[in-house]
């Protein structure tokens, strides 16, 4: 990926949320967290100002970022939606649901939409295998999708709406 140029008030974002946690190495993910939930995304030069602020190695930083799948170098959509690929989801269809998705949006995993509107990941497991399978769309988590529930709950977005009865 090409090298970005942070703009200042973007790394004084970064330098703030910092200080809010004392600038403390042991406070990274809460972090990194704070500091994705401002940008969307943990691009390399951002992780470079929180190594230099907490005074962490830029490897460790890079680390944890890479380790949990919360976090992401990637830009995601002003949607992002998840699909729980869990055992539990995955033997009931996650699959499916998952390429209906892919069909419907017109983008692969890891990809966002042209309009920048969705992103489709995976995730390991949601911890709700009793809804299986499970799908994220941001926040908001929906039980026992099917395929045929996918244009649905992408239209719910497209047209502004978020109310759903097959949400958890």
């Amino acid at each position: 990926m090409p090298k970005i140029k942070l703009a200042e008030h973007t790394i004084e974002l970064i330098k703030t949320i910092c200080a809010e946690f004392g600038n403390k190495e042991s406070e990274l993910i809460n972090v990194l967290h704070k500091v994705q939930g401002e940008l969307g995304y943990l691009p390399a030069e951002v992780q470079e100002v929180i190594a230099k602020e907490l005074k962490a190695s830029v490897a460790k930083v890079y680390g944890v970022v890479t380790f949990y799948s919360f976090f992401t170098m990637i830009p995601q959509g002003e949607h992002p939606i998840s699909i729980c690929m869990g055992t539990a989801c995955y033997v009931r269809g996650a699959e499916q649901v998952l390429s209906e998705f892919k069909r419907q949006l017109k983008v692969e995993v890891g990809e966002s939409t042209e309009d920048g509107m969705f992103s489709i990941n995976c995730l390991r497991c949601v911890g709700a295998c009793g809804l299986a399978p499970v799908v994220t769309v941001g926040e908001k988590v929906y039980g026992r999708v099917a395929p045929t529930d996918v244009k649905k709950i992408i239209a719910e977005y497209r047209d502004g709406c978020t109310s759903d009865s097959k949400t958890a």
